[in-house]
């Protein structure tokens, strides 16, 4: 499972879709509508605020309108919670420059075109986050590729 903190505008159209789909398996899980991934340390952050379906609704909200501006049919209805949360999530600099870094190999594997752009950008949190000083968060389990 992998929930980006970076801004989806950023994510090519693979991470883009299987963002929105994992954003869905996290949903279910806060939800409990399912009894795996339970302990998946990337639901910690949204386990962390005080309504954890209206942060995972926030998130997917903020997928949702990355796609609809590039055409793409996500299901909003879909979305159990999608009124914003009150405060906005932290996220550390560290955390953002690990999985530009992730982002960047992955891009280079699959998408010559988008690894270009990415060349060209600096990484940007997706909305519902804010970045703070930091290390890499103590839930990211990236280390090769096909994370």
């Amino acid at each position: 499972m992998r929930l980006w903190s970076l801004h989806p505008s950023q994510l090519d159209r693979a991470a883009l879709v299987a963002c929105w789909r994992e954003a869905l398996l996290a949903q279910a899980v806060l939800a409990g509508r399912t009894r795996g991934y339970q302990r998946h340390p990337q639901l910690e952050r949204f386990r962390a605020q005080p309504d954890p379906l209206a942060a995972v609704g926030a998130y997917l909200t903020g997928v949702g309108e990355k796609a609809d501006a590039r055409g793409y049919r996500f299901d909003r209805s879909r979305i159990l919670s999608p009124a914003r949360p009150a405060a906005r999530i932290a996220v550390t600099d560290g955390q953002l420059a690990r999985e530009w870094e992730h982002l960047g190999a992955k891009l280079a594997v699959r998408s010559p075109a988008d690894a270009e752009r990415w060349r060209r950008s600096e990484p940007r949190p997706h909305p519902l986050f804010r970045v703070v000083p930091g290390e890499v968060a103590s839930w990211e389990r990236a280390g090769t590729i096909a994370d």
